[in-house]
């Protein structure tokens, strides 16, 4: 019921209010909600005089772990980010409250009555329900509509902010001229290999560039594990399947494939004596070797299907009745049935073709399927030993000598950086569990699919650390080399752009771009675009120069003549919208800033 009302809800407040909730009674029970509506716990950071608890910030770190949206060795990291939020929460509750911002009961009415949480199947709020869906979160009424108040206070906060700013016509008319711009330019690449300079890398160079970027060669906490894997698609391998069982079962497979048939038909007439007489002179002349498409041009009563030798066509389970199917289904290709009774009369039939596919098509499925059929039970009987021993055991080798299974030892592998069997969903979640990671037991038994299961141990465990320069030597020489390099290349860059500029027309390759916009790349890369809209308009036939770093090259640009361009209504739209949206995000980041400057904050 909470979930779906944060999910509803139009205030990122009420979503943190309910979110607070939630977490509080997964993590704590419900006696928890005393102390955090009560402010109890301990301080670990004032704002203005009012105290934000450890409780509070475990709440929203502990929920943002068990979201997903953050690995848990990045928790030192979140904890800060999370204590800044909070922060910024109290902040604009204080200011909404001093600001006056009010909120009567009718609106507060207004809002729970309609949360689809709290009606019934007719659509009407129902009081019991309201009271019953928050007794069950371990949330009061009076609690709930409290909190449910500054949410809203907050929300009026942000839009009268984001409201009260707005563009001049004036300006959003600019806005829509430079955005429909076009501009025409040349460009010119520099790459490295055209610079002369020979790249040195001292010890003192690399030094600093490790001090700087130390955190670039931070290596994640990692493992070793033990595993032991039972995999039914490889035992199965192993097992012989012989030939006769494979044709049976194709035929097994193949026994209602549609098939092409041949009837000769006697009408009974009141004389099935006679008819029967018939054809069984019939069959007389088909052992002695006639064919079946001459008698039946001979002897059928069926004049249609007797110029075609008796054909019927490709028929299907159900065509002509239970009789004629289970004479028709159970013949091979060339066989020819007994005498099959229906209401037109009696038949001999034949199977002139079987529309299915051939055994040496189906062959290797077919083995597959029979011998993991013959190793399921023994699979199921390891799977369930592999469950109780590892379990119980305090090692894995002797798990896998008794069950006889290949213990695999892994290198060494962080929470995000397994291959394999490893990397598969669950595994590394399970090895870094507290049972297995820190109490050094056997993890459950992984249902990888229907086929495999998998039991992992800890053998080696290495917290996260920085590595020392003298192991990344190589790493850091190579980035400082390719920092040597692209700053010659930038100097080589400010050289030919000042030359070009002095009106030395160098011997460059230029390639010409016509009429490019701002939303058109022509295949290049985004920062030269931008780079050629940030120049100043050409005045004249002198274009204007300018440059920009693509990657490891230097692109150096000549604008020479910029257009109003044609007028895109959808396009003028968006961007006045998004000059909209952005205003409003700076004038309540502008807020947040002010706010911070002027509080009394102390952690």
């Amino acid at each position: 019921m909470l979930q779906s009302i944060r999910d509803r809800s139009r205030s990122w407040g009420a979503k943190i209010i309910v979110g607070v909730v939630v977490v509080t009674m997964a993590l704590f029970g419900v006696e928890s909600l005393i102390g955090l509506f009560g402010g109890g716990g301990d301080e670990i950071a004032k704002v203005n005089g009012e105290p934000i608890t450890r409780q509070q910030l475990e709440i929203e770190v502990q929920r943002a772990i068990r979201s997903g949206q953050v690995p848990p060795e990045q928790e030192r990291a979140l904890r800060a980010q999370m204590l800044d939020q909070l922060i910024t929460d109290r902040l604009l509750t204080q200011y909404a409250a001093e600001g006056g911002l009010y909120l009567s009961e009718e609106q507060l009415d207004q809002i729970i009555v309609s949360l689809p949480e709290f009606q019934d199947q007719e659509g009407r709020f129902d009081s019991e329900l309201f009271r019953n869906r928050l007794a069950s979160a371990g949330y009061t009424p009076v609690s709930f509509r409290e909190e449910l108040r500054v949410d809203m206070k907050r929300q009026q906060l942000q839009q009268g902010l984001a409201f009260s700013d707005f563009t001049l016509p004036s300006e959003q008319e600019r806005l829509a001229t430079l955005q429909r711009q076009t501009r025409s330019f040349r460009y010119a690449t520099l790459s490295a290999e055209q610079v002369e300079v020979e790249v040195e890398v001292t010890q003192a160079d690399m030094e600093a560039y490790y001090a700087s970027n130390a955190d670039n060669y931070r290596r994640p906490e990692q493992v070793r594990l033990a595993y032991v894997i039972i995999d039914r698609q490889e035992m199965a391998e192993a097992v012989e399947v012989e030939e006769s069982a494979l044709r049976e079962a194709w035929q097994e497979r193949t026994a209602d494939a549609d098939r092409r048939i041949a009837h000769i038909m006697v009408t009974v007439d009141g004389e099935r004596s006679r008819a029967e007489d018939v054809l069984e002179s019939v069959r007389r002349r088909l052992d002695e070797g006639e064919s079946f498409t001459d008698l039946a041009a001979e002897v059928s009563d069926d004049p249609v299907s007797a110029e075609q030798g008796g054909d019927l066509g490709v028929i299907s389970r159900g065509f002509f009745g239970d009789s004629f199917d289970e004479a028709a289904f159970n013949l091979d290709e060339g066989e020819v049935s007994g005498i099959v009774e229906t209401d037109n009369g009696l038949h001999l039939l034949t199977v002139t073709g079987l529309e299915r596919q051939p055994f040496a098509s189906v062959r290797d499925d077919l083995r597959r399927e029979l011998a993991i059929a013959r190793v399921s039970s023994e699979f199921n009987e390891r799977v369930q030993r592999l469950i109780d021993e590892s379990f119980a055991a305090d090692d894995l080798q002797s798990v896998a000598d008794d069950i006889g299974l290949d213990l695999e030892v892994s290198d060494w592998v962080s929470r995000d950086g397994a291959d394999g069997v490893l990397s598969e969903p669950g595994v590394m979640s399970e090895a870094f569990s507290a049972d297995v990671l820190e109490e050094g037991f056997n993890s459950e038994v992984i249902e990888l699919d229907n086929d495999r299961r998998l039991v992992v141990r800890v053998a080696e465990h290495r917290e996260a650390t920085t590595l020392p320069l003298e192991e990344v030597r190589d790493q850091v020489e190579a980035s400082v080399a390719a920092n040597l390099r692209r700053d010659a290349l930038m100097a080589l860059g400010a050289e030919r752009l000042d030359d070009l500029r002095a009106g030395d027309d160098q011997d460059l390759d230029w390639q010409q771009v016509e009429d490019a916009s701002r939303q058109e790349t022509r295949g290049l890369n985004r920062t030269v675009i931008d780079a050629v809209f940030r120049l100043p308009a050409p005045e004249g036939d002198a274009p204007v120069y300018g440059r920009a770093a693509d990657g490891d090259r230097v692109v150096l640009l000549a604008l020479e003549r910029v257009e109003e361009g044609e007028l895109d209504a959808q396009v003028e739209q968006f961007v006045s919208s998004m000059a909209e949206r952005l205003r409003a995000q700076a004038a309540i980041q502008g807020l947040l800033d002010d706010l911070r400057d002027k509080a009394e904050i102390g952690r």
